[in-house]
Protein backbone atom coordinates (compact mmCIF):
# COMPACT_ATOMS: atom_id res chain seq x y z
CA UNK A 1 0.00 0.00 0.00
CA UNK A 2 1.26 3.48 -0.66
CA UNK A 3 0.46 7.08 0.14
CA UNK A 4 2.44 10.00 -1.20
CA UNK A 5 3.97 13.20 0.06
CA UNK A 6 4.80 15.43 -2.86
CA UNK A 7 8.18 17.11 -2.85
CA UNK A 8 7.74 18.95 -6.14
CA UNK A 9 7.26 22.67 -6.68
CA UNK A 10 3.97 24.23 -7.72
CA UNK A 11 3.38 27.36 -9.76
CA UNK A 12 -0.25 28.22 -9.09
CA UNK A 13 -1.39 29.74 -5.81
CA UNK A 14 -4.87 29.78 -4.34
CA UNK A 15 -7.06 28.66 -1.47
CA UNK A 16 -9.65 25.92 -1.39
CA UNK A 17 -12.73 27.65 0.00
CA UNK A 18 -14.93 27.08 -3.05
CA UNK A 19 -13.59 23.69 -4.12
CA UNK A 20 -16.14 20.97 -3.40
CA UNK A 21 -15.53 17.20 -3.12
CA UNK A 22 -17.56 16.66 -6.28
CA UNK A 23 -15.30 19.08 -8.16
CA UNK A 24 -12.21 17.31 -6.84
CA UNK A 25 -13.51 13.95 -8.01
CA UNK A 26 -14.62 15.34 -11.38
CA UNK A 27 -11.06 16.47 -12.09
CA UNK A 28 -12.09 19.30 -14.42
CA UNK A 29 -9.30 21.51 -13.05
CA UNK A 30 -6.73 18.98 -14.23
CA UNK A 31 -7.62 19.86 -17.80
CA UNK A 32 -7.46 16.28 -19.01
CA UNK A 33 -9.55 15.49 -22.04
CA UNK A 34 -8.32 11.93 -22.32
CA UNK A 35 -10.71 9.08 -21.62
CA UNK A 36 -8.60 6.47 -19.82
CA UNK A 37 -9.57 2.85 -19.73
CA UNK A 38 -11.83 2.28 -16.74
CA UNK A 39 -10.25 0.56 -13.72
CA UNK A 40 -10.85 -3.17 -13.60
CA UNK A 41 -14.14 -4.12 -11.95
CA UNK A 42 -13.99 -5.00 -8.23
CA UNK A 43 -15.00 -8.61 -8.96
CA UNK A 44 -12.10 -8.92 -11.39
CA UNK A 45 -9.52 -8.01 -8.73
CA UNK A 46 -10.24 -11.26 -6.86
CA UNK A 47 -11.24 -13.40 -9.84
CA UNK A 48 -9.49 -16.74 -10.39
CA UNK A 49 -8.08 -17.75 -13.74
CA UNK A 50 -8.36 -21.31 -15.09
CA UNK A 51 -4.64 -21.73 -14.39
CA UNK A 52 -5.18 -20.85 -10.74
CA UNK A 53 -7.92 -23.46 -10.39
CA UNK A 54 -5.70 -26.06 -12.04
CA UNK A 55 -2.89 -25.19 -9.62
CA UNK A 56 -5.24 -25.63 -6.68
CA UNK A 57 -6.46 -28.98 -7.97
CA UNK A 58 -2.87 -30.18 -8.33
CA UNK A 59 -1.68 -29.14 -4.87
CA UNK A 60 -4.63 -28.89 -2.47
CA UNK A 61 -6.93 -31.60 -1.16
CA UNK A 62 -10.27 -29.81 -1.36
CA UNK A 63 -11.83 -32.48 0.90
CA UNK A 64 -9.22 -31.99 3.62
CA UNK A 65 -9.57 -30.04 6.84
CA UNK A 66 -8.88 -26.34 7.11
CA UNK A 67 -5.40 -26.69 8.58
CA UNK A 68 -4.37 -29.17 5.91
CA UNK A 69 -5.68 -27.03 3.05
CA UNK A 70 -3.96 -23.95 4.45
CA UNK A 71 -0.66 -25.79 4.77
CA UNK A 72 -0.88 -27.28 1.29
CA UNK A 73 -1.82 -24.02 -0.40
CA UNK A 74 0.75 -21.85 1.39
CA UNK A 75 3.51 -24.41 0.87
CA UNK A 76 2.74 -24.79 -2.84
CA UNK A 77 2.81 -21.02 -3.37
CA UNK A 78 6.04 -20.42 -1.45
CA UNK A 79 7.91 -23.46 -2.84
CA UNK A 80 10.10 -22.35 -5.75
CA UNK A 81 9.71 -25.76 -7.37
CA UNK A 82 5.93 -25.40 -7.63
CA UNK A 83 5.39 -21.65 -7.76
CA UNK A 84 7.68 -19.21 -5.91
CA UNK A 85 7.14 -15.51 -5.42
CA UNK A 86 9.26 -12.52 -6.41
CA UNK A 87 8.65 -9.09 -4.96
CA UNK A 88 8.39 -5.91 -6.95
CA UNK A 89 6.52 -2.62 -6.48
CA UNK A 90 3.65 -3.36 -8.86
CA UNK A 91 0.07 -3.82 -7.65
CA UNK A 92 -1.67 -6.63 -9.51
CA UNK A 93 -5.00 -8.44 -9.46
CA UNK A 94 -5.06 -12.01 -8.13
CA UNK A 95 -4.83 -13.49 -11.63
CA UNK A 96 -2.09 -11.06 -12.73
CA UNK A 97 0.01 -11.85 -9.65
CA UNK A 98 -0.40 -15.59 -10.28
CA UNK A 99 0.56 -15.27 -13.93
CA UNK A 100 3.59 -13.04 -13.28
CA UNK A 101 4.68 -14.70 -10.02
CA UNK A 102 5.52 -11.13 -9.04
CA UNK A 103 3.94 -8.34 -7.05
CA UNK A 104 3.89 -6.41 -3.79
CA UNK A 105 2.37 -7.55 -0.48
CA UNK A 106 -1.13 -6.48 -1.54
CA UNK A 107 -0.84 -8.39 -4.83
CA UNK A 108 0.17 -11.65 -3.19
CA UNK A 109 -2.35 -11.23 -0.37
CA UNK A 110 -5.09 -10.72 -2.95
CA UNK A 111 -3.95 -13.80 -4.84
CA UNK A 112 -3.91 -15.86 -1.64
CA UNK A 113 -7.33 -14.60 -0.49
CA UNK A 114 -8.86 -15.58 -3.84
CA UNK A 115 -7.30 -19.04 -3.85
CA UNK A 116 -7.99 -19.72 -0.18
CA UNK A 117 -11.65 -18.87 -0.58
CA UNK A 118 -11.81 -21.19 -3.58
CA UNK A 119 -10.94 -24.14 -1.29
CA UNK A 120 -13.37 -23.04 1.41
CA UNK A 121 -11.04 -21.29 3.84
CA UNK A 122 -12.39 -18.36 5.87
CA UNK A 123 -9.93 -15.55 5.19
CA UNK A 124 -9.81 -11.77 5.54
CA UNK A 125 -7.35 -9.05 4.69
CA UNK A 126 -5.46 -7.38 7.54
CA UNK A 127 -3.79 -3.99 7.72
CA UNK A 128 -0.50 -4.22 9.60
CA UNK A 129 0.99 -1.34 11.55
CA UNK A 130 4.67 -1.55 10.63
CA UNK A 131 7.42 0.97 11.43
CA UNK A 132 7.23 3.93 9.01
CA UNK A 133 9.06 3.04 5.78
CA UNK A 134 9.67 5.83 3.26
CA UNK A 135 11.24 5.60 -0.17
CA UNK A 136 11.91 8.37 -2.68
CA UNK A 137 10.58 8.05 -6.23
CA UNK A 138 11.89 10.95 -8.34
CA UNK A 139 10.38 14.03 -6.66
CA UNK A 140 7.89 12.18 -4.49
CA UNK A 141 8.22 10.48 -1.11
CA UNK A 142 6.34 7.18 -0.93
CA UNK A 143 5.16 5.83 2.44
CA UNK A 144 5.15 2.05 2.21
CA UNK A 145 2.57 0.24 4.29
CA UNK A 146 1.67 -3.42 4.69
CA UNK A 147 -1.21 -5.88 4.41
CA UNK A 148 -1.43 -9.61 5.06
CA UNK A 149 -4.08 -12.35 5.44
CA UNK A 150 -5.96 -13.60 8.50
CA UNK A 151 -7.13 -17.22 8.34
CA UNK A 152 -9.87 -18.39 10.70
CA UNK A 153 -9.48 -22.06 11.58
CA UNK A 154 -11.88 -23.79 13.94
CA UNK A 155 -11.34 -25.44 16.31
CA UNK A 156 -7.66 -24.63 15.68
CA UNK A 157 -6.20 -21.22 16.45
CA UNK A 158 -6.30 -18.64 13.64
CA UNK A 159 -3.22 -18.17 11.47
CA UNK A 160 -1.61 -15.26 9.65
CA UNK A 161 -0.23 -15.62 6.13
CA UNK A 162 2.34 -12.96 5.34
CA UNK A 163 4.33 -13.01 2.13
CA UNK A 164 6.97 -10.70 3.57
CA UNK A 165 7.65 -13.08 6.43
CA UNK A 166 11.30 -12.06 6.76
CA UNK A 167 10.21 -8.65 8.08
CA UNK A 168 6.98 -9.72 9.75
CA UNK A 169 6.68 -9.66 13.53
CA UNK A 170 3.74 -11.02 15.49
CA UNK A 171 4.02 -8.02 17.81
CA UNK A 172 2.83 -5.67 15.06
CA UNK A 173 -0.69 -4.38 15.51
CA UNK A 174 -3.05 -5.92 12.94
CA UNK A 175 -6.63 -5.07 12.09
CA UNK A 176 -8.93 -7.14 9.92
CA UNK A 177 -10.57 -5.14 7.16
CA UNK A 178 -13.48 -5.81 4.77
CA UNK A 179 -12.90 -6.48 1.10
CA UNK A 180 -14.11 -2.98 0.25
CA UNK A 181 -11.21 -1.49 2.19
CA UNK A 182 -8.74 -3.85 0.52
CA UNK A 183 -10.15 -2.88 -2.87
CA UNK A 184 -9.73 0.78 -1.96
CA UNK A 185 -6.05 0.03 -1.30
CA UNK A 186 -5.80 -1.75 -4.65
CA UNK A 187 -7.23 1.15 -6.65
CA UNK A 188 -5.26 3.68 -4.62
CA UNK A 189 -2.00 1.81 -5.28
CA UNK A 190 -2.64 1.58 -9.01
CA UNK A 191 -3.53 5.28 -8.98
CA UNK A 192 -0.15 6.05 -7.42
CA UNK A 193 1.62 3.95 -10.04
CA UNK A 194 -0.21 5.73 -12.85
CA UNK A 195 0.51 9.15 -11.33
CA UNK A 196 4.23 8.40 -11.04
CA UNK A 197 4.15 7.31 -14.68
CA UNK A 198 2.67 10.69 -15.64
CA UNK A 199 -0.78 9.36 -16.58
CA UNK A 200 -2.95 11.95 -14.85
CA UNK A 201 -6.28 10.81 -16.30
CA UNK A 202 -5.81 7.18 -15.27
CA UNK A 203 -4.54 8.17 -11.81
CA UNK A 204 -7.64 10.31 -11.26
CA UNK A 205 -9.89 7.47 -12.36
CA UNK A 206 -8.28 5.04 -9.91
CA UNK A 207 -8.34 7.45 -6.95
CA UNK A 208 -12.03 8.08 -7.68
CA UNK A 209 -12.66 4.32 -7.65
CA UNK A 210 -10.73 3.90 -4.39
CA UNK A 211 -12.91 6.49 -2.71
CA UNK A 212 -16.08 4.96 -4.11
CA UNK A 213 -15.12 1.60 -2.59
CA UNK A 214 -14.79 3.15 0.87
CA UNK A 215 -17.69 5.64 0.84
CA UNK A 216 -15.35 8.62 0.41
CA UNK A 217 -13.80 7.92 3.84
CA UNK A 218 -10.46 6.58 2.63
CA UNK A 219 -7.92 9.24 3.57
CA UNK A 220 -4.93 7.85 1.58
CA UNK A 221 -6.82 8.32 -1.69
CA UNK A 222 -7.69 11.93 -0.78
CA UNK A 223 -4.02 12.57 0.05
CA UNK A 224 -2.89 11.10 -3.25
CA UNK A 225 -5.57 13.00 -5.13
CA UNK A 226 -4.20 16.15 -3.49
CA UNK A 227 -0.70 15.23 -4.62
CA UNK A 228 -2.01 14.69 -8.15
CA UNK A 229 -3.47 18.21 -8.16
CA UNK A 230 -0.31 19.66 -6.64
CA UNK A 231 1.89 17.99 -9.26
CA UNK A 232 -0.31 19.69 -11.86
CA UNK A 233 0.04 23.13 -10.26
CA UNK A 234 -3.49 23.23 -8.79
CA UNK A 235 -2.78 24.43 -5.26
CA UNK A 236 -6.34 25.24 -4.20
CA UNK A 237 -7.58 21.81 -5.22
CA UNK A 238 -4.60 20.13 -3.53
CA UNK A 239 -5.38 21.97 -0.30
CA UNK A 240 -9.04 20.94 -0.47
CA UNK A 241 -8.13 17.30 -1.01
CA UNK A 242 -5.66 17.25 1.89
CA UNK A 243 -8.28 18.80 4.15
CA UNK A 244 -10.79 16.15 3.05
CA UNK A 245 -8.22 13.50 4.01
CA UNK A 246 -8.09 14.93 7.53
CA UNK A 247 -11.87 14.95 7.71
CA UNK A 248 -11.76 11.23 6.93
CA UNK A 249 -8.87 10.52 9.33
CA UNK A 250 -7.81 13.25 11.74
CA UNK A 251 -4.51 11.48 12.47
CA UNK A 252 -3.31 11.16 8.86
CA UNK A 253 0.30 12.33 9.15
CA UNK A 254 0.85 12.48 5.40
CA UNK A 255 -2.09 14.85 4.97
CA UNK A 256 -0.76 17.07 7.77
CA UNK A 257 2.77 17.07 6.33
CA UNK A 258 1.42 17.84 2.86
CA UNK A 259 -0.57 20.79 4.18
CA UNK A 260 2.44 22.14 6.09
CA UNK A 261 4.54 22.02 2.91
CA UNK A 262 1.77 23.53 0.84
CA UNK A 263 1.27 26.48 3.22
CA UNK A 264 5.02 27.06 3.30
CA UNK A 265 5.02 27.42 -0.48
CA UNK A 266 2.06 29.77 -0.29
CA UNK A 267 3.90 31.91 2.27
CA UNK A 268 1.33 31.19 5.00
CA UNK A 269 3.83 30.59 7.81
CA UNK A 270 1.16 30.60 10.49
CA UNK A 271 -0.86 27.77 8.96
CA UNK A 272 2.30 25.87 8.08
CA UNK A 273 3.37 26.05 11.73
CA UNK A 274 -0.04 24.79 12.86
CA UNK A 275 0.24 21.66 10.77
CA UNK A 276 3.90 21.08 11.59
CA UNK A 277 2.90 21.16 15.26
CA UNK A 278 0.15 18.61 14.56
CA UNK A 279 2.68 16.39 12.77
CA UNK A 280 5.06 16.48 15.73
CA UNK A 281 2.26 15.70 18.18
CA UNK A 282 0.89 12.72 16.25
CA UNK A 283 4.33 11.45 15.29
CA UNK A 284 5.36 11.41 18.95
CA UNK A 285 2.45 9.08 19.63
CA UNK A 286 4.00 6.48 17.32
CA UNK A 287 6.10 4.00 19.36
CA UNK A 288 8.31 3.18 16.37
CA UNK A 289 9.14 6.85 15.89
CA UNK A 290 9.96 7.12 19.59
CA UNK A 291 12.21 4.08 19.22
CA UNK A 292 14.04 5.84 16.39
CA UNK A 293 14.47 8.92 18.62
CA UNK A 294 15.78 6.62 21.36
CA UNK A 295 18.24 5.03 18.97
CA UNK A 296 19.56 8.44 17.95
CA UNK A 297 19.80 9.53 21.59
CA UNK A 298 21.69 6.35 22.46
CA UNK A 299 24.20 6.93 19.66
CA UNK A 300 24.64 10.49 20.94
CA UNK A 301 25.34 9.07 24.45
CA UNK A 302 22.17 10.69 25.83
CA UNK A 303 21.05 7.55 27.62
CA UNK A 304 18.47 9.19 29.85
CA UNK A 305 16.67 10.61 26.83
CA UNK A 306 16.82 7.18 25.19
CA UNK A 307 15.25 5.58 28.26
CA UNK A 308 12.49 8.21 28.33
CA UNK A 309 11.55 7.52 24.71
CA UNK A 310 11.79 3.75 25.18
CA UNK A 311 9.59 3.70 28.26
CA UNK A 312 6.83 5.27 26.19
CA UNK A 313 7.47 2.90 23.28
CA UNK A 314 7.37 -0.17 25.54
CA UNK A 315 4.11 0.96 27.15
CA UNK A 316 2.57 1.15 23.69
CA UNK A 317 4.20 -2.02 22.30
CA UNK A 318 5.20 -4.21 25.27
CA UNK A 319 6.10 -7.17 23.03
CA UNK A 320 8.68 -5.43 20.83
CA UNK A 321 11.96 -7.18 21.61
CA UNK A 322 14.10 -4.50 19.94
CA UNK A 323 12.63 -1.84 22.27
CA UNK A 324 13.50 -3.95 25.31
CA UNK A 325 17.04 -4.68 24.19
CA UNK A 326 17.88 -1.02 23.55
CA UNK A 327 16.37 -0.21 26.93
CA UNK A 328 18.74 -2.75 28.47
CA UNK A 329 21.71 -1.19 26.68
CA UNK A 330 20.71 2.29 27.85
CA UNK A 331 20.40 1.21 31.48
CA UNK A 332 23.77 -0.54 31.25
CA UNK A 333 25.43 2.64 30.01
CA UNK A 334 24.09 4.42 33.09
CA UNK A 335 25.62 1.76 35.31
CA UNK A 336 22.40 -0.06 36.28
CA UNK A 337 23.39 -3.63 35.40
CA UNK A 338 20.47 -5.19 37.27
CA UNK A 339 17.92 -3.23 35.24
CA UNK A 340 19.92 -3.87 32.08
CA UNK A 341 19.82 -7.63 32.66
CA UNK A 342 16.06 -7.47 33.29
CA UNK A 343 15.44 -5.83 29.91
CA UNK A 344 17.93 -8.10 28.12
CA UNK A 345 16.07 -11.10 29.50
CA UNK A 346 12.77 -9.60 28.42
CA UNK A 347 14.07 -9.05 24.86
CA UNK A 348 15.29 -12.65 24.72
CA UNK A 349 11.92 -13.90 25.99
CA UNK A 350 10.03 -11.94 23.32
CA UNK A 351 12.32 -12.86 20.41
CA UNK A 352 10.37 -14.63 17.69
CA UNK A 353 13.02 -17.20 16.74
CA UNK A 354 15.58 -19.33 18.56
CA UNK A 355 18.33 -17.73 16.48
CA UNK A 356 17.28 -14.26 17.62
CA UNK A 357 17.06 -15.45 21.24
CA UNK A 358 20.63 -16.73 21.03
CA UNK A 359 21.75 -13.47 19.44
CA UNK A 360 20.25 -11.42 22.27
CA UNK A 361 21.70 -13.74 24.88
CA UNK A 362 25.17 -13.54 23.34
CA UNK A 363 25.05 -9.75 23.03
CA UNK A 364 23.84 -9.36 26.61
CA UNK A 365 26.59 -11.60 27.96
CA UNK A 366 29.20 -9.68 25.98
CA UNK A 367 27.93 -6.32 27.21
CA UNK A 368 27.63 -7.31 30.86
CA UNK A 369 31.16 -8.73 30.88
CA UNK A 370 32.56 -5.51 29.45
CA UNK A 371 35.16 -4.01 31.84
CA UNK A 372 34.10 -0.37 31.49
CA UNK A 373 30.81 -0.72 33.32
CA UNK A 374 30.92 2.53 35.28
CA UNK A 375 28.22 5.20 34.70
CA UNK A 376 28.79 7.72 31.92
Amino acid sequence: MAVLLSACATSRTGRSGAVTPDELLAGTALGSTDSPAAPVAPAEVLALSPEMRAFIDAHVDRAGGGSLKLHQLATAIIDEDTFGVTYDDRTRTAAEAFRARRGNCLSFSTMFVAMAREVGLDVQYQEVEIPPDWTLDNDTYVLNQHVNVYVKLEPAAPKVVDFNIADFKSSYEMERIPDARALAHYYNNVGVERMLAGDTASALSHFRRALAENDLAFSPAWVNLGTLYQRNGRTAEAEAAYLRALEADGSDLVAMSSLARLYDRLGDREQAAVYRKKVVHHRNLNPYYRYELARRAYLAHDYRAAISHLKYAVRKRPKEDQFCFLLGLSHFELGDEEEARRWFDRAEELAATDALKRRYSSKADTVLRRPESSPR
